[in-house]
């Protein structure tokens, strides 16, 4: 792997942990309690800051800002913490704030993400992984993405909201309530609209699993009955799929309601 490599106009502040052949471009600042992973490149002017590491063979484009203070006016300067996985694409102006102490003090992002540019990963948020964030999408503290989900441009996510894995939340919406997997989630405020085939299909997921969705979501949302029946009745036709018990158990845990 090629030598570690720092533009003589950036600023690695002592202390910082820089792995082997890191790239550190010109007017890049890295703090002193930074660590930064094999192979991460940080493009040119980007701030990585606090108590912040980032795995390897990340890339990190122009003017990203990657652990700074939370926006909480209760934090009070507290050593809370930003953990980002490897490979992941951080595109122009991507901020990612640490947690506070109240929820956690600790603001993760997975592996293998897309951050478009002006993504916002507000405090507390837990990020999964293969997820991809359309430019400027926008999450509030203390919200949970799962794995593989797609949140579009200029969307935003309420604080303390879960977003599914597989989840598909379209552009332009405002989602106060949780979005669940394999779903179409879009408008403001944000609706359910259905399954998201397309997605499914792209996937690889089996016409079996397919048919055995879109019966849970049929029997959830739409043959009028309340959850405390419907939940039983999809356990008893489709229960055996794996996704449709995740389906469930997303239902059932949420507390703020899932988008209808």
């Amino acid at each position: 792997m090629a030598q570690t490599t720092i533009d003589p106009r950036a600023v690695v502040e002592p202390g910082a942990k820089l792995g082997t052949g890191v790239f550190v471009g010109p007017f890049c600042i890295v703090g002193s309690d930074v660590e930064i992973g094999d192979g991460t490149r940080l493009i040119s002017h980007v701030t990585v800051t606090g108590h912040t590491s980032l795995g390897e063979e990340n890339e990190v484009f122009a003017f990203a800002s990657l652990g700074s203070a939370p926006q909480d006016l209760k934090y009070d300067g507290e050593p809370t913490k930003v953990e980002i996985g490897s490979r992941n694409k951080i595109r122009e102006y991507v901020t990612v704030n640490r947690g506070t102490p109240g929820g956690g003090g600790l603001t993760r992002v997975g592996d293998d993400n897309l951050l478009m540019g002006l993504t916002h990963i507000g405090h507390d948020c837990q990020i999964g992984s293969r997820i991809i964030f359309a430019h400027a999408a926008t999450l509030a503290g203390h919200v949970d993405v799962g794995d593989d989900a797609t949140v579009g441009a200029y969307s935003g996510v309420h604080q303390f909201c879960r977003v599914a894995r597989h989840a598909f939340i379209g552009g332009y919406s405002v989602v106060t309530q949780d979005a669940m997997p394999w779903v179409l989630t879009v408008g403001n405020r944000a609706e359910s609209h259905g399954l998201n085939i397309v997605g499914l299909r792209r996937k690889g997921y089996s016409a079996e699993t397919i048919r055995a969705l879109k019966g849970c979501y049929r029997i959830l949302f739409r043959a009028k009955l309340t959850l405390e029946e419907a939940i039983p009745q999809v356990e008893k036709e489709h229960g055996e799929h794996e996704e449709v018990r995740y389906f469930l158990d997303f239902v059932r845990s949420s507390k703020r309601g899932v988008v209808r």
